[in-house]
């Protein structure tokens, strides 16, 4: 069987391409606000509510439920499915609510001191130059296209034209295996042609791993211990730049995929043309 050529790298979003360490802002302040900006836009345009405090309180306790529930099967809560069932249970109608709608006044922004690391966009480039197709697959309970925003401000988004998921689209979390396999889907890529790299050992490691993909972990100042020392990542970098010499030694010809693609489009070209 030939050996296998990188195709695909996979990156977690949150600590391994963001740096949350420096976020200057409270949690529940920043999502208060947020909360409050669809309170008011059901109170004016949909059904008038009493008090933002009861929304607020509401969203807070049924999120709280489901990650709960999301830690014994792994299916993803959802910012849009919980906000509505806050807005159902203080007497909005159900057929009155579109999701769509109170995700838009939430107006997700990059919370003040997060930025993404410097390496991201040292790193990023270099992959997509060789053409290697990049993903990402984040944890999160918001789509993905809020997200995008935080791409988009810290100037990464165009680098991940081929695939980017969030849990709360694809409806499971890492590790559940299903996420993984979605991503492989839309980079088309088989496991041994592709590598992920995140910082939570369970969800990114294992997780990968348990499909069949090389998993790295980016070492960061919250990593949570090895669990009995079970879960053994392929590799381990402090920096993305230390992740390319990991792909030399896995896929020793991953440098020569951009000289490949444009022999591949010459020779391609030349063949197509009677004349040539």
């Amino acid at each position: 069987m030939p050996e296998a050529k990188l195709k695909a790298v996979m990156f977690d979003m949150d600590d391994t391409l963001v740096d949350w360490s420096r976020r200057a802002q409270d949690w529940a302040e920043y999502e208060r606000q947020h909360l409050e900006l669809v309170f008011n836009y059901i109170s004016r345009d949909v059904h008038p509510l009493e008090t933002s405090d009861a929304f607020y309180r509401a969203t807070t306790e049924l999120a709280r439920r489901a990650w709960l529930d999301a830690e014994r099967g792994l299916r993803a809560p959802s910012l849009g499915k919980v906000m509505s069932q806050a807005l159902v249970s203080l007497g909005v109608p159900a057929d009155l609510i579109i999701i769509e709608k109170i995700l838009t006044a939430y107006d997700w922004q990059p919370v003040s001191g997060v930025v993404a690391y410097p390496d991201a966009s040292e790193v990023l480039p270099i992959l997509v130059g060789n053409n290697i197709k990049i993903g990402l697959v984040t944890n999160a309970y918001y789509p993905m296209w809020m997200r995008d925003r935080e791409l988009e401000a810290f100037g990464l988004l165009g680098h991940f034209a081929d695939c980017r998921l969030s849990s709360a689209d694809v409806g499971f979390l890492k590790p559940h295996p299903s996420i993984f396999e979605a991503a492989l889907q839309c980079l088309g890529a088989r496991p041994d042609e592709a590598v992920f790299i995140g910082d939570n050992p369970e969800a990114d490691v294992a997780g990968a791993q348990g499909v069949g993909i090389r998993a790295v972990l980016r070492i960061g100042k919250r990593v949570p211990p090895m669990i009995s020392g079970l879960i053994v990542p392929d590799g381990a970098i402090n920096s993305l730049h230390e992740l390319l010499p990991l792909l030399d030694e896995w896929y020793p010809t991953w440098r020569m995929n951009a000289d490949t693609a444009k022999t591949g489009e010459v020779d391609g070209s030349a063949a197509s043309n009677p004349l040539s």
